[in-house]
């Protein structure tokens, strides 16, 4: 991932990084909204003292936040609606070195229901899943650095966890997004890494590069070289 995106990831798993801000964390769960009040008598915390705490999980996105109105009276008199909170649906991870499991997920989840249709081979089905969500990952791009694909595949390679560094003309990538995989599904994983990295690539068309498998210990499998 890229530097800045790194940094807002670690703080926002920095805000656990407090006993009593753990304890108002626990306290939620992704079925049940809560008010301020349910939550400082949960904890044993003064109203204040919880909504505090809770905005500071709502701002680093670990809780969602809604305006409900709790009296069941609707109309005036009702009442201002309270805030209401519960743990956020949306991830948040931190990985060093970068690992990415989850496109390696999505790629196998579609390339098993594509093979379940019938309509192609388990093989050519991860073919097709690779390419189709390296498109994806490159049209990505420009929303989550400000950078197009087309002009930058470093960026590309960087926002996903590859570490790309150029060398001598070529691209080496000095990490695999799906290291722990790999060391198991090593022919399988590197597969998956070629045609994922093949669809990026004609994703950045101005990019010119091909990418090709060429195993080094302590590197990705794939290599990122200049068109012939």
């Amino acid at each position: 991932m890229g530097d800045q995106a790194f940094r807002d990831r670690v703080h926002d798993l920095a805000a656990l990084d407090q006993p009593v801000r753990r304890q108002v964390f626990d306290v939620l769960s992704r079925q049940e909204w809560r008010s301020r009040e349910e939550v400082a008598e949960a904890v044993g915390l003064a109203r204040s003292v919880a909504a505090f705490h809770l905005e500071r999980l709502a701002e680093a996105r670990l809780v969602d936040v809604r305006q409900a109105r709790t009296s069941g009276r609707t109309g005036p008199g009702a009442g201002r609606p309270a805030k209401l909170y519960r743990r956020s649906e949306e991830a948040v991870s931190v990985s060093v070195p970068e690992r990415r499991y989850d496109v390696a997920g999505l790629v196998l989840a579609r390339a098993v229901d594509d093979a379940m249709t019938g309509r192609r081979t388990l093989p050519d089905a991860l073919a097709a899943a690779a390419r189709g969500v390296g498109h994806d990952l490159a049209s990505s791009i420009e929303a989550d650095t400000g950078v197009a694909a087309s002009d930058s595949v470093v960026a590309a390679l960087t926002v996903h966890g590859y570490e790309p560094r150029p060398q001598q003309g070529e691209i080496v990538l000095d990490n695999c997004p799906f290291h722990a995989l790999a060391e198991d599904h090593r022919e399988l994983v590197c597969r998956i890494n070629l045609e994922l990295l093949s669809g990026l690539l004609e994703g950045a068309p101005a990019a010119d590069l091909d990418a090709r498998l060429e195993y080094e210990p302590g590197f990705c499998c794939v290599r990122l070289a200049p068109r012939r």
